[in-house]
């Protein structure tokens, strides 16, 4: 059975029409959900793109791996020192090389690698096919080294094949002859005049009126899909749009691959799988069209399996899950051996049995655009997040925030003031899982704390002082009141007299 895995960039899963989505985004993506399983309570370990995909790759957290960040020591692995195996623990077992050893020729078609200076992931693949654009390939380049790929190779070996395309990840980028397919269509309910006007009056990088970060491009964005600043609903409407037809091309042409598997009698030979390395904010947390939060929305991610076969996982898994427990149940069900470093676990037996499997709570971490992790876990018959925050990136994040997900989808109420004991629940599993890790990793590095000790997140560090200005004329004096609070100048460091 061959494995075929197209990863799509900052893909959120509610976006999608399998997951209930009012706008015809992804029809080929449907029908494999039709066909298959789909899976709603899948997160991501580590956020954003290097973190996210050094976890998945290596089965671990970053906290076992060091690699939380976008630059600075925490976006590069721990040093394994003198115990380091012959080709080091990235390779030697890594998800590739659980691959290798079950006889799979592996394949990767994706700029990520270069795009973050991610040398490390690239242990154990085969074969690297760069597109060459650092992430700024459409779908249409992709897929073309995809079919080609699989005209030259398709039938000749057992492969996995990682396709990785961009094009729902800002700037939004269709070829203007796609054209605006949802410019007929309302946006999401939530939305309303009421919240955007909040997330207008609010603050932060990436929101309304700093959409490309802590300013706007002189002349407005060069995109047309993407207006900035965003001041009014109608703007509110087009980034929505550039964001869904975003997903619409990604999908066509996930759809021109699968016509090339079709074609060679392959379908029904390949494990096809859809994911994403993390999600979307498009508006939660006044964060917009961007992934700077440890929340529901950058962490949970689509991921949609069809396994060919009778007695192949079908409908909906409602457990909770890290993405590596899918790449684990992955090597456990083609009968290879989960790497004993792994955190990541199978949930393969419970799969078979028609059983959700899943874990208690997860842990999630966030360390390029702010410092925080959040705690997602099932209690009083509901769906909790809390976030803790050690570092705001200078967006309105207080140090905890607490949100019902089933009874506030969008996390707009924060009840962590309100509730306390569930707040209590949730640091102490967050306290538990961060003893769990430091005693049984190899190092009792938090590389979170590194991130704080040099200078915050990688994304944010140095941009305060002009922002504080942009805030104060524009009139908001109160929020860079509040950041300045919260950032005073630092002490200097007190020397030692010895």
């Amino acid at each position: 059975m061959n494995v075929l895995y197209i990863d799509i960039d900052s893909l959120r899963r509610d976006h999608l029409g399998c997951y209930g989505y009012h706008r015809n985004t992804s029809p080929v993506i449907d029908s494999l959900a039709r066909d298959g399983i789909r899976f709603d309570n899948v997160y991501v370990s580590d956020v954003p793109c290097h973190p996210s995909r050094t976890a998945l790759w290596s089965g671990r957290h970053g906290m076992k791996t060091g690699v939380v960040g976008h630059g600075g020591t925490a976006c590069e692995p721990f040093r394994e020192g003198a115990e380091r195996a012959w080709a080091g623990t990235f390779y030697e077992e890594g998800w590739m090389r659980a691959l290798r050893d079950l006889d799979y020729h592996t394949t990767t078609i994706s700029s990520f690698g270069e795009r973050h200076g991610c040398w490390h992931w690239y242990a154990g693949f085969n074969e690297i096919i760069n597109p060459g654009k650092a992430g700024m390939e459409n779908a249409d380049e992709v897929s073309s080294l995809a079919v080609d790929w699989l005209k030259r190779n398709g039938s000749a070996k057992k492969w996995f094949l990682h396709v990785n395309v961009w094009d729902p990840h800002t700037p939004y980028r269709a070829p203007d002859a796609f054209g605006d397919p949802f410019a007929g269509e309302p946006l999401p309910e939530w939305m309303t005049k009421e919240v955007f006007a909040k997330s207008h009056a609010g603050y932060g990088p990436h929101s309304p009126q700093e959409p490309s970060g802590f300013d706007v491009e002189p002349g407005g964005s060069k995109y047309r899909r993407m207006p900035s600043p965003i001041s009014d609903m109608d703007r509110v409407k087009a980034w929505f749009d550039g964001y869904d037809t975003g997903i619409l091309y990604a999908d066509h042409h996930v759809g021109l691959i699968i016509d090339e598997l079709k074609r060679q009698g392959l379908f029904d030979q390949t494990i096809i799988v859809i994911g994403a390395d993390h999600g979307e904010n498009l508006g939660e947390l006044n964060v917009w069209a961007d992934h700077q939060t440890a929340d529901e929305f950058t962490c949970n991610v689509p991921l949609v399996i069809r396994w060919p076969g009778a007695d192949a996982p079908r409908g909906v898994n409602h457990g909770l899950h890290y993405h590596f427990d899918w790449a684990a149940t992955l090597v456990d069900r083609l009968g290879g051996t989960v790497p004993p470093v792994w955190d990541g676990r199978s949930f393969a037996p419970a799969l078979q049995s028609g059983q959700d499997g899943g874990r208690d709570f997860l842990v999630l971490s966030q360390g390029a655009w702010a410092v925080q992790r959040g705690v997602r876990f099932r209690l009083e018959a509901a769906d909790w997040i809390m976030l803790r925050t050690y570092h705001d990136g200078y967006k309105d994040f207080g140090p905890v925030a607490l949100f019902n997900l089933s009874e506030d989808p969008h996390e707009q109420n924060d009840l962590a003031a309100s509730r306390p004991d569930i707040v209590a629940h949730a640091s102490q599993l967050l306290e538990d899982w961060r003893t769990a890790m430091a005693v049984s990793g190899d190092n009792d590095v938090d590389p979170l704390v590194t991130v704080m000790r040099e200078g915050g997140p990688f994304h944010t560090k140095g941009e305060l002082p002009a922002y504080l200005k942009r805030l104060r004329a524009t009139g908001r004096a109160a929020a860079a009141a509040t950041l300045e609070a919260r950032h005073p100048a630092p002490a200097p460091r007190r020397r030692s007299l010895n």
